[in-house]
This record gives C-alpha cells, sequence and structure tokens, in this order.
C-alpha cells in the first residue's frame, strides 16, 4: 500500500494558511530591520562599535546552531500532525518572549550592561526563530509537488510576509518617533532647519509586546489551517541520516549554492534598506512618519502582477522573470544615486516614486523565491534520491542569515565611516553627514542588485526548459521508489 497521498489540488485555506506563517514570523522579524539599530544607538545608547561585533557573535552561532536545528529535524519521524508542523507552533511561544525581551529596556540594568543584555535577547530570538523558520520553510515542499502550486505558495508566502511587516514598518513609524524639545520646552532644531525627532523607546516597546501576542495566534490559525501532504517513501524513512554527507552532496549542486548567494544578498538588501531609509527619513529628510510609505512603495507593485504572474511563469520562466527584474530594479537604483545634488534628491516625494519602480522590478523574486527554493530542493533529490528538506532549508537558511549580518553589521560600520554622529541624536547631524547618508542608501542598493542579477543571469542554471525535464525524471523516480516499496511490502 502506498504511504502517500493526493499531492496536487491545494485548496484556498492551504494558502492563506501558508501565508500565515511568515506574516507570524514577520510581526516582529521585520522590526529587527527597521528598528533594532535605531533602537541600540538611540534607546539603549550603544556605541555602533558593540553593535557590529554582537552582529557577527550571532551570526557565527548561527553557523552552528542552523544546521544542527535542521539535521535534527529531518532526523525525526513524522508525528500525527506531521514532520514539520509542531515545531512551527510550539515554538512560535518562546520566540514572541524573546522579541519582546528585544525591544525592552530595563531601567535597573546599568549603561555599561545593555550590551550584555542585547547579546543574551538578540541571540535567544535568533535561536528560536530558527526553531520555527527551518521546518516553516520547508513545509511548502510536503504541502505539494506541482510546479504552479508552489508557485502560488511561494507568491502567498510573500503576501504573508507584505502583511505580517505592515505594523512594524508602516504603522509603528507614524507614531513612536516624538518631537525633541530643550530644557525650555522648544522644538530642536538641526542645522537645515528641520524639527528633531527620536525614537520614544516606552511607546515603542508597548507596541512590539503587543505585536509578539499577536503572533502567537497568528501561528496557531497557520497550525490549523495547512495539511502535509507528501510523506517519505518507505525506502527513504529506513534510511539512516548522514548530515556530512548531505552537506557535501548540496555543496555541489551549482544551483543550490547560486540561489543561496542571491537570497544572502536579497535578505541584506531588504534589511539594508529598512535600517538605512530609517535613517534617511529620520535625518535627511527629516520625516521619520513617511518611512511608512517605503514598505508601500516597495511591495505595492505585488498588487499588479499577482493576478498575471502564474501566466508570465509559464510562458518566461521563474528564473527569467527575476533576473530581468532585479537588474531594471538596479537601473533605478543608480538613477536615484545620480540624482544626489540635485533639488529633486531633497523631496522625499519623489525619493518614493522611485522606491516604487525598484519595487517593481524586486518583486518577481520576492515572490517567487520561495518557489525557487523548492526547485532546488528537487533537484537535490534527483541528484541524490533523498528527501532532506530540514537540512537543505538550514543551511539555505544559514546563508540568508549571512544576508542579515551583512546589513547588520554594515549599516552600523557605513554609518561610522560616513561621520554619524551618535551625540548629536536629538540635535541633527551636520549636512556633509546628510549628503553621505543619501549616497549610502542608493549605491549600496544599486550594487546588490546587480550583482543578484548576474547571479541569476549566468550562475542559476534551473532555467524553464531544465525545470521541465527535471520535474518529469523526478515523478519517475518517484513512482518507481513507490512501486519498489509496495513490491517490499
Amino acid at each position: 500500500m502506498s504511504n502517500s497521498t493526493a499531492t496536487h489540488g491545494i485548496k484556498f485555506k492551504d494558502k492563506v494558511g501558508y501565508a500565515l506563517g511568515d506574516a507570524g514570523g514577520l510581526l516582529t522579524f521585520s522590526l529587527i530591520g527597521s528598528f533594532l539599530t535605531v533602537f541600540y544607538t538611540d534607546t539603549l545608547k550603544i556605541p555602533l562599535g558593540q553593535i557590529t561585533v554582537l552582529m557577527l557573535v550571532a551570526r557565527i552561532w548561527d553557523a552552528i546552531n542552523d544546521p544542527m536545528w535542521g539535521a535534527f529535524v529531518d532526523s525525526r519521524k513524522p508525528t500525527k500532525w506531521g514532520r514539520f508542523r509542531p515545531y512551527i507552533f510550539w515554538f512560535s511561544i518562546p520566540m514572541a518572549v524573546a522579541a519582546g525581551l528585544m525591544f525592552t529596556k530595563f531601567d535597573f540594568i546599568p549603561q555599561s550592561k545593555y550590551i550584555v543584555y542585547a547579546y543574551i535577547t538578540y541571540i535567544f530570538y535568533g535561536m528560536m526563530y530558527t526553531a520555527v523558520n527551518i521546518p516553516y520553510g520547508s513545509l511548502a515542499s510536503v504541502v505539494t509537488d506541482d510546479e504552479i502550486e508552489r508557485s502560488s505558495l511561494s507568491m502567498w508566502r510573500s503576501i504573508g510576509a507584505g502583511v505580517g511587516g505592515l505594523p512594524g514598518q508602516i504603522l509603528l513609524p507614524m507614531f513612536v518617533y516624538s518631537v525633541v524639545r530643550d530644557a525650555n520646552g522648544n522644538e530642536v532644531v538641526d542645522e537645515a532647519g528641520n524639527v528633531v525627532k527620536q525614537l520614544n523607546g516606552n511607546v515603542f516597546t508597548l507596541a512590539v509586546i503587543a505585536l509578539a501576542a499577536l503572533s502567537i495566534l497568528v501561528y496557531f490559525l497557520h497550525f490549523k489551517l495547512t495539511k502535509e501532504r507528501i510523506t517519505l517513501p518507505a525506502k527513504q524513512a529506513d534510511k539512516k541520516f548522514n548530515l556530512f554527507k548531505t552537506i557535501k552532496d548540496l555543496f555541489s549542486n551549482l544551483p543550490f549554492i547560486a540561489l543561496c548567494i542571491v537570497s544572502m544578498l536579497l535578505i541584506a538588501f531588504q534589511m539594508y534598506y529598512q535600517t538605512a531609509f530609517n535613517y534617511l527619513f529620520k535625518d535627511y529628510f527629516a520625516k521619520p512618519g513617511l518611512f511608512a510609505l517605503v514598505t508601500v512603495c516597495t511591495y505595492g507593485p505585488m498588487a499588479i502582477f499577482l493576478p498575471f504572474m502564474g501566466k508570465l511563469i509559464r510562458k518566461f520562466g521563474k528564473k527569467e522573470l527575476c533576473a530581468v527584474g532585479l537588474a531594471f530594479a538596479a537601473v533605478v537604483n543608480v538613477f536615484l544615486f545620480v540624482l544626489r545634488g540635485s533639488a529633486l534628491a531633497h523631496n522625499p516625494y519623489v525619493f518614493l516614486v522611485f522606491t516604487f519602480f525598484s519595487g517593481m522590478g524586486q518583486t518577481f523574486l520576492v515572490l517567487e523565491v520561495w518557489a525557487l527554493v523548492m526547485d532546488v530542493i528537487d533537484y537535490h533529490e534527483l541528484r541524490t534520491h533523498r528527501r532532506e528538506e530540514g537540512t537543505s532549508y538550514s543551511l539555505y537558511s544559514f546563508t540568508r542569515k549571512l544576508g542579515q549580518t551583512l546589513a547588520g553589521a554594515g549599516v552600523p560600520i557605513l554609518l561610522k565611516a560616513i561621520g554619524y554622529d551618535q551625540e548629536r541624536v536629538g540635535l541633527g547631524q551636520t549636512k556633509e553627514v546628510l549628503d553621505k547618508l543619501y549616497d549610502i542608501s542608493t549605491l549600496v542598493p544599486a550594487i546588490t542588485l546587480a550583482v543578484m542579477a548576474l547571479i541569476l543571469f549566468f550562475g542559476y542554471s534551473l532555467s524553464k526548459k531544465k525545470l521541465a525535464v527535471i520535474h518529469d525524471e523526478l515523478a519517475a523516480l518517484r513512482e518507481s521508489e513507490e512501486t519498489e516499496a509496495q513490491t517490499v511490502e
């Protein structure tokens, strides 16, 4: 008797449930890119150099923790709730607690000890996020094996991520900043004549706690609405798991390596511009509330392309769409950089218009990146005759965390390099520093997007034509293994 169930025909509730998984994570994870460095510099008053070291140490631990957790998940036999869903829900609870602690300032802690507190809470949150996100990232490959359905799940995951990021990236910037006043109650003005605003730590902490609590409810709904349809063939389930062999095989999988690098740069790009643009709108434009529109302009184009993505994918292919889109986004950011020096560069609304066009180019990869992940996991199965979603996704997840490191450590390094003065927080930065802030907010994204496009064009070989062949061969392989299992029984 076959141990697999129907793999096609996923329902609307499957898509919504799958989207809720990323929505729950992004309710708190999006705050790291948008606010963590600002919270550390403006509220906890931690020096930029110490923040950089913290980000690097946390990623070293991830290098150990992520593959270990992925291997653990792969080595466990499925429960009655599935291979991945139980981990996602139960670890969402300590993850929410960690998020609240990470953005809380306790007055009884001496100023010199806040860096220690930051280490404990940030690394704890990272471990809990790993415990949730690696099973979640592996889940789509056992919901369906149909290419179009997987593409649909990838788009719904991106929608879930966008919805989960809305509170932190759109609502919070509107009310967590307060006008700075001097001893006489007068508004503080910077050299450009703009009213200075600063993060209100207490209001921000309460908002984070509310979002963390909400994330638990969202994960519960995700658990209830999703279903694992694809099970391991008996022949594979009985095999002894070998972590080092799996890692060796994955590192010889060139499409996997290329996608890992692209995804690393994608998360670095996303977190970098979220943090850099927060400083840009707070200091350069002196309109921190408008930062909320950055997310709208970046992800708004999704609404334009979503109805046509299926047709576009069938006509052009996932790789091809993503590469061309990234190249277009890179050109837009180069143009933004060239604008510096003109009057248009000081108009935040002009900046937001170009951000929208950049978002149009990014949309294809943002919507399809998770479908690409499922493709490389399928390619790994075809090459090795083994399904190892947990380990594959843990290594992929680790490279994304390297991207977080690039952004998390890179922003403080660049802020220090341009002369950003923490002592002037609440007073306003100099014009020279503000001009350099604009430069790093436009040129760095342009270079990153261009590199991603080149890697997809020339390093990622799973084109539309090649994927068709892979899926046919994989279907034949799975049928053969099922037949062999039935014969043994």
